[in-house]
């Protein structure tokens, strides 16, 4: 690999472990400082479910525009700065209206980060050649080191080291997106003026095309199967007898399968496809939570756990090189935008929304509720495997 190009990927690959090492704090262990403040179950539920109703408004905005500006390194340091002011913004709030405003305010901000950064990603691998997941599963290192670490700091300190974890972890995003190279040529941050400029009219095509709208559906479902582990996860087996660094284990280890998918992901994404992957994700899904719900043994569950690489792991995979394959890189930004917003913004949202009432009267039972979400995201997905492989969504290159 030429200096430049490796320099990029590993300015990238620093990237994405700040992102992970503030996803890996706040996912599993911000339930716990609400818990600790005094919400109830429903309230946390909304809290949770806040960013990803905001994100259906702020992320398709936020990447069109950056997609419309070009300078996608400019955008991410403004979003960066702005989710560490809104971080420490929680130390002072207090109860359930005070915290859900900081939330939006955090949403504002954050929800676009992850999908400007796969824009990035994914340019450098047209471009230049650079394996995504090698890149990516540098993330997923750094989600384990703050889960491991996270539940071994409040075990030591209490909940309220969990804020504190989040708060040093936005910090570190912002270094992050300092440290990526500007606009300058290929194998770095290329422009997006240098082609054609994106207009309105291309991403109101992109919202039509019928074929865009069922990976929408699909890989929606797909990943909000997980809403209760995010939620209620970690309170649930808490509630079981089981520790908190054994939680911290569980977290890892699944997302040490999804490092090990994404290591082998160069040779595994041209023999099986984007949208073979999301199928085999959507069918782990069924098999994962219908496990889960029945409070299997330790042994049983950290198995179980390993389906995070396919639930996860495999459904991002196939979901951001179908992009890539699919859509036009003027209008990237704008795509990764949109399928944040729907899978990680309306149709998850609506899932976490539920989490609290579903869990509230079925327990651990509710993850049966997330299998069955599992099986219309098979089926969609099948409808997928039926289509025209490797079509354009937009004629206009």
């Amino acid at each position: 690999m030429k200096p430049d190009l490796r320099s990029f990927a590993t300015r990238l690959a620093l990237l994405y472990g700040a992102i992970f090492l503030l996803v890996g704090s706040f996912m599993p262990y911000f339930p716990v400082w609400l818990d600790w403040r005094g919400l109830t179950a429903g309230e946390i539920g909304m809290v949770l479910a806040a960013p990803l109703f905001a994100r259906i408004l702020f992320t398709p905005t936020v990447s069109f525009a950056a997609d419309r500006i070009g300078d996608r390194r400019r955008v991410l340091i403004l979003l960066a700065w702005g989710t560490g002011l809104s971080c420490f913004l929680f130390l002072v709030a207090s109860g359930f209206w005070a915290i859900l405003l900081v939330t939006l305010f955090y949403a504002m901000f954050w929800t676009t980060v992850m999908p400007l950064t796969e824009t990035v990603a994914m340019a450098g691998v047209r471009e230049s050649g650079l394996d995504y997941g090698r890149i990516r599963l540098w993330g997923s290192l750094t989600f384990i080191v703050a889960s491991f670490a996270g539940g071994l700091a409040i075990e030591l300190q209490g909940a309220r080291a969990a804020l504190w974890i989040v708060i040093v972890s936005s910090l570190c995003v912002v270094a992050a997106t300092h440290l990526l190279p500007r606009p300058t040529g290929a194998g770095r941050l290329r422009a997006a003026t240098s082609g054609p400029r994106l207009r309105l009219g291309d991403a109101l095509d992109l919202v039509r095309a019928p074929a865009f709208l069922l990976f929408l559906l699909t890989t929606s479902a797909v990943q909000a199967t997980h809403a209760v582990y995010y939620v209620f996860g970690t309170l649930h087996w808490q509630a079981a007898g089981i520790s908190t660094t054994v939680i911290g284990l569980l977290w890892a280890v699944g997302v040490v399968a999804e490092i090990v998918l994404f290591a082998v992901a160069g040779r595994i994404l041209p023999a099986q496809g984007p949208v073979r992957l999301i199928w085999l994700a959507a069918a782990a899904t069924v098999l994962r939570w219908s496990v889960t719900a029945v409070d299997p043994p330790l042994a049983v569950l950290f198995a179980v756990q390993v389906l995070h690489g396919l639930t996860f792991g495999a459904a991002h995979l196939g979901a951001i090189h179908y992009i890539s394959d699919r859509v036009p890189e003027t209008c990237a930004a704008t795509a990764q935008g949109l399928y944040a917003s729907a899978s990680a913004g309306i149709v998850m949202g609506a899932a976490m929304m539920a989490t609290g009432p579903l869990y509230a009267a079925l327990a651990g039972r509710a993850y049966l509720v997330m299998a069955a979400v599992g099986m219309v995201a098979l089926a969609g997905a099948t409808l997928m495997l039926a289509q025209q492989p490797g079509r354009r969504l937009l004629r206009r290159p």
